[in-house]
């Protein structure tokens, strides 16, 4: 039976999520075939997307991250190094375990569990704990009814043990995760209150260039903080669908940034705006994209500026070839060697 990865005390990371509201999560990863880069076992806590704490096989040490972890007092730091190390026997021997109900003997292996809770702005929480092997879904709770389930073959035997009732370990996991975890929780977000409900609003800049026959418009919403918001474009007051992913980017001091981008058609009396909904905000932002008539039919300019980079590149070919009959054979060669080295990476 694979024994769980657990400690008495959870270090957990809290994420500010769309729901409204909190979460503590912990992240363990053991592997079979350790290296330099990546320890055999590592542990990390997140409140709110910030990364509180470590713990690694290669250190055998509990640390704090996050600047405000520093505020708990040392015997703490102590006794999460001890269940540290404790969770790193029992993950080893996960690994072993998985890689004899696979019917493997060697190779890269890896055996991760997630557990944390989630407490929300009206009062409400919710738990989650989950299994994975080698990057698959392994095992999970059902924290509705508190029973494990098997994700494949191999973790039927997990499940089955872990659901007989003198085993009780859905009963302990619901113990915790509804008890110890919250209130682990609010004692994190009481040490760290003022970085975690830091709000910073976002700016936002609309653009647009032609796009053929179209327009592409782009919302650029940038230097916000906390990372989760909700950005698209609307035409006359409804959502158009994206054509790209969107993607939330780190900036270098902390703030994140998205853009959203889409391909209309201008249509007259239509309005385009870009929508944009965070926590900073005391309600939504509404920015329009105003276009002129130079901008309604942007394939007669696009059709201009083909016209005159096909010139321009007639042009420069000529000017290319005059210079390459007029320059010595000399010196023509150390003009490929420095094009040559242009192309190589920097050191």
């Amino acid at each position: 039976m694979i024994v769980t990865c657990c400690r008495v005390i959870l270090l957990c990371n809290l994420i500010h999520a769309s729901y409204g509201g909190h979460s503590l999560r912990y992240y363990h990863t053991t592997v079979s075939s350790p290296d330099h880069e990546m320890p055999q076992y590592t542990s990390v806590g997140y409140v709110d997307r910030i990364q509180i704490t470590r713990y690694g096989s290669d250190t055998g040490r509990s640390v704090p991250v996050a600047h405000w972890m520093k505020k708990l007092e040392h015997e703490y730091w102590e006794e999460e190094t001890q269940n540290g190390r404790e969770a790193e026997k029992t993950c080893e021997l996960n690994v072993m375990i998985s890689m004899s109900r696979f019917n493997q003997t060697g190779g890269f292996h890896s055996f991760q569990d997630m557990y944390g809770c989630e407490l929300r702005d009206d009062g409400s929480t919710r738990g989650y704990w989950q299994y994975g092997y080698d990057g698959k879904d392994f095992l999970t709770l059902d924290t509705e009814s508190w029973v494990y389930y098997n994700l494949t073959v191999q973790a039927q035997l997990s499940a089955q043990r872990w659901n007989e009732p003198k085993e009780r370990t859905g009963a302990r996991a619901k113990d915790y995760l509804e008890t110890d975890c919250i209130d682990w929780l609010k004692k994190y977000l009481e040490y760290g209150k003022e970085e975690l409900e830091r709000r910073v609003r976002p700016e936002v800049k609309v653009s647009s260039r032609p796009s053929g026959s179209a327009m592409k418009l782009h919302c650029q919403v940038y230097g916000f903080y906390p990372r989760d918001v909700d950005v698209n474009w609307k035409k006359n007051g409804t959502d158009i669908p994206s054509d790209e992913a969107k993607q939330i980017l780190p900036n270098s001091d902390g703030t994140y940034q998205i853009r959203a981008s889409v391909e209309v058609t201008p249509e007259d009396g239509a309005s385009y705006s870009c929508h944009v909904d965070h926590s900073s905000l005391d309600e939504p932002l509404l920015v329009p994209w105003v276009y002129s008539l130079g901008t309604k039919a942007p394939h007669k300019r696009s059709s201009l500026w083909r016209i005159i980079c096909v010139a321009a590149a007639i042009l420069i070919g000529a000017i290319f070839v005059w210079c390459l009959y007029r320059t010595p054979v000399l010196k023509r060669r150390n003009h490929n060697l420095c094009c040559y080295r242009q192309h190589h990476p920097l050191p």
